[in-house]
């Protein structure tokens, strides 16, 4: 009898309790059958014999519960403890986590800049804020700029290093890389970005993303192919291709930038460090206004700051702001004037050199406008391209820039309109910063000064009457 004849047996028989084989030996053989009380006496081998039970539902019910209870608590004392750890881990991962949000600002998946603390200069109150901007992953900029290399290097300043970059679509960018040593830092970047990223005119730099990762942190801007505006201006090779009528629209193109940043975009930004190698120009030889790092940015009606921390580039900043610390839209006004000068002479203010008077750049200009010879002031590159009345304008409006009282300096608004229009223009006082002297040919950037320290450079500074 097999194994499965022998079970058939047992289920017929309501007195059986049990059945196995008879003979184990080769696969078993035969029944046999336990009747009323499971009873056994037989002695198995040692390597046993299966033995099958006949047992009520009920039984068979309480059995299987009672093994699903014991199965359960083993689940459970396995698992509670690991729920346990993990939710300590988590909490220790999210404090770290908050600890180095608070001090750095932190990528986030979504491509957010966050944890971003903004400090003013005469304020301790500090305010996070969540920037959406494109990510840049360093391996990605590493290969555009096929490794940082010499060869792609467009730029350099206080902030570090800029590259030329092509990116896996063909894009050209310009990479903007702080450099350890930089003599600007984690605030002036998060600064810039914070700026720069609200801001959208076409006379200001475009700004495309971000890279943090590490000790790196880049800034990712559209590429510019004719670099900056102080390559043209002051090389001699390059001066001769800004004619007249180029050089009148990017005097208009940088008013615009500014009149948008002072008065019609959603914050007021104020530049702070506004100059020719800050402007950059597009193929096109229209100016984009760059370099946020210094900028600061406010809400309401306020309209300037003072501040303990002095930043720009001597030549373009404004008396009050050099020598007090109180900035406002009006010091951008004076570096514009500064700048508009520099764009008609094709000479730096700071550098300027006359064999007739030890004035700056300014002062020649005033002494010129007062005798009436405003046009000798005018590049030799422009004499057959200039024309005589937009000329004389740009001078005027220049100098009514630079005067030394701020009240006196025009808003960007009314700037454009007298650039645009044929209006009589209001005579200039005389501007600020009308001398100076032993004065450095290497040009400078302050980013640390305090006005008191200012006070000990050599500049003469006539005072109003």
């Amino acid at each position: 009898m097999t194994l499965d004849e022998c079970r058939a047996v047992c289920l017929r028989n309501c007195s059986c309790t049990g059945y196995t084989n008879l003979d184990i030996r080769n696969g078993g053989s035969g029944c046999l059958l336990w009747i009323g009380e499971l009873v056994d006496i037989r002695q198995l081998s040692q390597s046993g014999q299966d033995i099958y039970i006949r047992m009520s539902a009920l039984d068979i019910d309480v059995a299987g519960s009672a093994g699903s209870k014991g199965k359960k608590a083993v689940i459970l004392a396995v698992a509670l403890p690991l729920l346990v750890a993990l939710i300590l881990l988590g909490l220790g991962v999210g404090l770290i986590l908050y600890k180095r949000r608070r001090e750095d600002p932190v990528i986030t998946t979504k491509g957010t800049l966050s944890g971003h603390s903004n400090k003013n200069d005469n304020s301790n109150q500090s305010h996070s804020e969540d920037f959406e901007l494109p990510l840049f992953d360093l391996f990605t900029l590493t290969k555009a700029t096929d490794n940082f290399s010499f060869v792609n290097k467009i730029g350099e300043g206080g902030f570090g290093q800029v590259y030329k970059g092509v990116l896996e679509d063909g894009q050209e960018v310009a990479v903007k890389r702080l450099s350890e040593t930089s003599e600007q830092g984690l605030h002036e970047f998060k600064n810039e970005v914070n700026c720069i990223a609200k801001l959208q005119h076409r006379n200001l730099v475009k700004l495309l993303g971000c890279c943090i990762q590490g000790v790196e942190k880049m800034l990712v801007y559209e590429y510019l192919p004719n670099k900056s505006l102080d390559l043209f201006l002051f090389g001699e090779e390059r001066s001769a291709i800004l004619d007249w009528p180029k050089r009148f629209n990017i005097i208009k193109g940088i008013a615009r930038g500014l009149m948008y940043l002072h008065q019609d975009s959603r914050l007021r930004i104020i530049h702070r460090d506004l100059k020719a190698s800050n402007v950059l120009l597009d193929n096109e030889m229209k100016p984009k206004i760059s370099d946020f790092g210094m900028a600061r940015s406010f809400g309401g009606d306020e309209t300037g700051a003072n501040t303990r921390r002095v930043v720009g580039t001597y030549g373009y900043m404004s008396p009050e702001y050099a020598i007090d610390g109180i900035f406002s839209v009006k010091s951008d006004v004076f570096s514009f004037g500064v700048l508009v000068l520099e764009i008609v002479s094709g000479k730096k203010n700071r550098r300027f050199v006359h064999p007739d008077h030890h004035l700056n750049l300014l002062g020649h200009a005033w002494l010129l406008h007062k005798e009436g010879r405003q046009l000798e002031l005018v590049d030799s590159n422009l004499v057959d391209s200039c024309y005589v009345s937009e000329v004389l304008r740009s001078i005027h409006v220049g100098l009514l820039c630079v005067q030394q009282n701020p009240e006196d300096r025009p808003s960007m608004s009314t700037v454009i309109m007298m650039l645009s229009n044929e209006g009589i223009l209001p005579p200039p006082k005389h501007p600020g910063f009308f001398t100076e002297r032993n004065v450095k040919d290497v040009e400078f950037s302050w980013s640390t000064q305090t006005p008191s320290s200012i006070n000990e450079i050599t500049i003469t500074l006539l005072n109003a009457r």
